[in-house]
């Protein structure tokens, strides 16, 4: 699933480029108002964009990888009631 968020990731962002770049190479000289909403909208792309790229999907289990403090993961551990095996 990284993969594909990652490719719509980069997806978005080459649209966000695409209509700053057309907006003011080509609309401007027919509409400048139109130009100044095609920049408004590709404003409003790379926010969304790094929120779509940095979801967490169900598959990804980010609470139970360890964070390589020792101390720490065996104080959650104890929290959680488990014992990790083999780290």
């Amino acid at each position: 699933m990284y993969a594909r968020r990652r490719h719509v990731y980069f997806v978005m962002m080459g649209a966000c480029l695409a209509l700053f770049v057309g907006a003011w190479a080509v609309v401007r000289l027919w509409s400048m108002p139109v130009a100044i909403g095609m920049c408004v909208v590709a404003m409003l792309i790379p926010p969304v964009a790094a929120m779509i790229a940095n979801r967490r999907g169900p598959e990804d289990r980010w609470w139970d990888d360890p964070s390589g403090d020792p101390k720490s993961d065996e104080w959650w551990d104890e929290l959680d009631g488990k014992k990790r095996r083999g780290l």
